[in-house]
């Protein structure tokens, strides 16, 4: 009995699935996928994935100048270390640290970029 009480309940959900695609299909239709979510909190009418796009932009380019500076400032303790040991390998450090945060910082972005081209092309826009 159980499992004819089981066999029902499935039949009746493949029948309400089935039913239900028609009308799942209508609504993907007309859903606007947050394309102009910008336009409504105001941050004009350019499309949302262009304006992800520019503030990860500018984010990247904050990194990169603090990357930048943190070269600078390992070179420069680097050159100035007048023979000592400690302060030449901390300069050193702060070289490398620098560098490896710019090779971080270009593949976030080409990660990102991708992601964002990717989205584009998936959306059909």
């Amino acid at each position: 009995m159980r499992k004819m009480a089981w066999a029902c309940g499935g039949l009746a959900s493949l029948v309400g699935s089935l039913v239900a695609l028609p009308a799942l299909a209508q609504l993907s239709a007309t859903v606007n996928r947050g394309l102009s979510y910008s336009t409504i909190v105001g941050w004009g009418t350019q499309d949302l994935r262009t304006t992800i796009m520019l503030v990860i932009n500018i984010i990247m380019g904050f990194l990169g100048i603090i990357a930048v500076v943190g070269v600078f400032y390992g070179g420069f303790k680097y050159m100035t270390a007048g023979g000592n040991e400690e302060q030449a390998g901390a300069g050193k450090t702060a070289i490398m640290a620098g560098v490896i945060g710019l090779a971080v910082i270009f593949m976030a972005y080409a990660i990102a970029s991708f992601v964002v081209q990717q989205l584009a092309t998936a959306t059909g826009v």
